[in-house]
């Protein structure tokens, strides 16, 4: 645990807003991007991404720095979506962009437009090929690939064994492999 992750928490105990503030920002994007791939109402998106930093708030006293903080933080956005679609026995995934709620695309560092416009293509077509696979898989992705987590961290998260981890983002690449390959044609992807 880096000593400026332990000075922040020390930080928000002791009632520094900045310090909360900061924490949040920190960590906004990595609750943001859990919770998206689990529920697709944006107003139900920001609500349970308020409802996640509360309960970060609410019991950072009990964090033992037994794991990354960002580990923590996703293990209550996590739990705190699933606790949502269960109250709610909402829909999983709707077709909406992720553009809506201000997710990030991927960005290319091409200097050519032509490059920026190819790129962008095949970034949205990834995203929505991603966006439909089963909530875990994606889950699964997201923090592997975009939050490059460790299998260990994403287990702890989901609460899976560190091999079903493995597993589930075995399948996930191969089913979103295999689903490009059928719908899209070689050139359409490059």
């Amino acid at each position: 645990m880096p000593a400026d992750t332990k000075i922040l928490v020390e930080n928000v105990l002791a009632g520094d807003r900045v310090a909360f503030n900061t924490l949040i920002e920190l960590h906004q994007r990595l609750v943001l991007h859990v919770v998206y791939r689990m529920v697709s109402n944006r107003s139900d998106v920001e609500d349970i991404c308020q409802d996640v930093f509360i309960k970060v708030y609410q019991h950072l006293p009990a964090f033992k720095f037994g794991s990354k903080l960002s580990t923590w933080i996703a293990k209550i956005a996590f739990n705190t979506t699933l606790n949502f679609l269960e109250k709610k026995k909402a829909v999983l995934f709707d077709d909406f962009s992720p553009d809506d709620i201000g997710m990030d695309s991927i960005s290319c560092d091409q200097s050519r437009p032509d490059e920026n416009i190819v790129d962008g293509e095949v970034a949205s077509i990834l995203q929505d090929e991603i966006d439909r696979l089963p909530v875990h898989y994606r889950t699964i992705i997201t923090l592997y690939h975009l939050h490059e987590m460790s299998y260990k961290e994403i287990g702890e998260i989901m609460e899976l064994p560190e091999g079903t981890v493995k597993s589930y983002l075995f399948r996930a690449r191969r089913l979103l492999k295999d689903k490009l390959t059928l719908k899209y044609q070689t050139e359409e992807l490059y």
